[in-house]
């Protein structure tokens, strides 16, 4: 299960309304091979799923369809994604309890 603060949740409905993204869409999140510490997440907001993508829909979420493909769905499990501002900036940030190091940009992790 991935999950989104109340901030998250209303963050990505802003975005997705402004790109007018329908009733089959969702955010999709995913980790990369990547960053200073191994792996990287990634968002997106897209139209819709992909063939081989797992959709989660949970009434935490604010109802939001997430997509994660099978290569991230593995490093997925528990992570829960906030959105903080901050007078550095605003941005997503992840929370994983399977990483077992991180960077300080908050988007690389290692397992």
């Amino acid at each position: 299960m991935i999950f989104l603060t109340a901030k998250a949740v209303e963050e990505v409905k802003k975005f997705m309304a402004s790109e007018n993204i329908g009733a089959e869409g969702g955010l999709r999140v995913r980790v990369m091979p990547g960053g200073c510490s191994g792996f990287q997440y990634g968002l997106d907001v897209e139209d819709a799923p992909r063939e081989d993508d797992e959709i989660i829909v949970h009434e935490s979420n604010g109802g939001i369809r997430l997509f994660v493909d099978p290569f991230s769905g593995q490093y997925l499990e528990g992570v829960e994604i906030d959105y903080v501002s901050s007078v550095m900036g605003s941005g997503f940030t992840f929370k994983n309890p399977s990483a077992t190091g991180s960077c300080g940009c908050g988007s690389s992790f290692t397992v």
